[in-house]
């Protein structure tokens, strides 16, 4: 008799065991999960990028974005490759257009995000050179620029230098960076007379001084479109970042580090 009633009280807090265990599986199942977003962007939009971040994290607690920066050319080729990402920033079209034209992006996802100017550079306190065409003198002897092949910088630099005819001249001087913060390397460490970047970028540093901005008609328009990849697997949280990349918010953080609006 004392066994059953032993049997019985432990088959009764089993179940009641169970009971809660099943209460608790159902909360976790119906609560939000946390959700990762992998984002590639220009890494000139660090700075930026990272209080973006933190804004939106104070709104959606539950998602965790990681960031994959560097030169857009070199984002665009692990894309294509199939690196696992689900909203890409390029600092110029040109990679976002190679991405479209192979069908990578999400429909109707892609905008342009904000613009920025293009300056000229050199380490602070340095003198004799005021304007892209003292690059031409005989004591400059080392210019940095980003590889105009993979950086949309260099692109960009080379463009400007290309418009007041200096491009075929100044080639033996170039100091071609990976992207465009290691040609503000360049600049801050003294390793190159000059150096062609982003205002954002050398709003960054008070090791620089900016001598010179291109003229807006020297080079193609400077604009980082956005969009999601169609191999996303959180295509609905990239669609929320994605408005609130272009919302009010993160609008103004981007303006506070330098970017213009996209239709300005």
């Amino acid at each position: 008799m004392r066994l059953k009633i032993i049997q019985a009280s432990l088959a009764a807090i089993l179940a009641a065991l169970l009971a809660v265990s099943m209460g608790f599986a159902r909360l976790r199942y119906t609560q939000d999960p946390q959700q990762e977003l992998t984002l590639s962007a220009a890494i000139s939009l660090k700075d930026a990028l990272d209080k973006v971040a933190q804004a939106y994290r104070a709104e959606r607690p539950d998602t965790v974005i990681h960031f994959n920066l560097g030169a857009s050319g070199t984002l665009q080729r692990q894309i294509e490759q199939g690196a696992p990402v689900d909203i890409f920033i390029s600092a110029s079209e040109d990679q976002m257009n190679s991405l479209e034209s192979k069908r990578l992006l999400l429909p109707g996802t892609r905008r342009d995000l904000v613009r920025n100017t293009v300056v000229l550079i050199v380490p602070k306190g340095k003198t004799g050179i005021s304007s892209f065409q003292d690059l031409a003198r005989p004591e400059v002897k080392l210019i940095a620029i980003g590889e105009p092949q993979t950086v949309p910088a260099g692109k960009y630099a080379q463009e400007v230098l290309t418009h007041f005819h200096l491009y075929d001249q100044l080639k033996p001087k170039f100091v071609l960076g990976k992207d465009v913060r290691q040609v503000l390397t360049y600049i801050i460490t003294g390793n190159a007379d000059a150096g062609i970047v982003y205002a954002t970028d050398a709003m960054t540093a008070q090791e620089v001084t900016v001598v010179a901005t291109a003229p807006a008609d020297s080079h193609s328009p400077v604009i980082y479109p956005v969009a999601i990849l169609k191999s996303s697997k959180e295509a609905d949280e990239a669609k929320r970042f994605l408005d609130f990349l272009t919302g009010t918010k993160a609008q103004d953080v981007f303006e506070k580090y330098g970017f213009e609006p996209a239709g300005k």
